[in-house]
């Protein structure tokens, strides 16, 4: 290339950066705070992770040793602070459940519910509302104990819902509709757990005909 057009190159690059550098510079920074933003992002959602995990661990280990103190304290924490994890819906069951063992029913209702309201993903709304229902048809409160389990959101729960409103209707005397609800249930358990359908049968059984 002759000096002339070395001359020519560069004075074209000089207007075309003095129509476009601005525009260039800005779109350059733009994306630059855009990654440092993504990666700060995706860092803080590992941290809140990591966090949480802590939190779900120390529940487990407060469950194990029937620890109400620490159940209480470990799930309190992680609705508090790392709700939008999966692992503050897994530790309120977890503890409805060491709480539930412990004989404080009042605090075992109270994760439960607090999963059916807060849970992200709706299959652990749906467990909590059978086992809360569970809870409910041991305290004879039936019809608020049917309310949860009139319908699934899910097919997937079809045969569990069937099965806990089977066990409240038939715990009101309503023999017919336990009959049908368990019917329902044994035909969404075909092709599942064996033991599944054979208590629901064994409860279909026990109503006569």
């Amino acid at each position: 290339m002759s000096y002339h057009d070395e001359q020519e190159t560069l004075e074209n690059l000089k207007a075309w950066w003095a129509q476009w550098g601005n525009a260039v510079t800005w779109l350059v920074l733009i994306a630059a705070i855009a990654t440092a933003s993504w990666n700060g992002w995706n860092y803080w959602q590992r941290k809140q992770t990591s966090d949480a995990v802590v939190l779900y661990e120390q529940a487990q280990q407060a469950v194990d040793a029937g620890n109400k103190d620490m159940m209480t304290r470990s799930a309190a924490d992680i609705e508090s602070q790392f709700s939008h994890t999966p692992y503050a819906q897994m530790t309120a069951l977890l503890v409805a459940r060491g709480l539930y063992q412990a004989n404080d029913v009042a605090g075992a209702k109270a994760q439960l519910q607090w999963t059916i309201a807060h849970a992200k993903d709706q299959e652990f709304a749906e467990l909590a509302r059978v086992r809360l229902a569970g809870v409910l048809l041991d305290e004879k409160a039936y019809d608020d104990g049917l309310k949860l389990v009139a319908e699934p959101a899910s097919d997937a729960f079809k045969g569990l819902f069937a099965d806990r409103r089977g066990d409240l209707l038939a715990a009101l005397g309503k023999r017919d509709d336990a009959r049908h609800a368990y019917q329902i249930a044994l035909d969404a358990f075909s092709g599942g757990d064996p033991s599944e359908k054979q208590l629901v049968q064994f409860k279909l059984d026990a109503l006569g005909s």
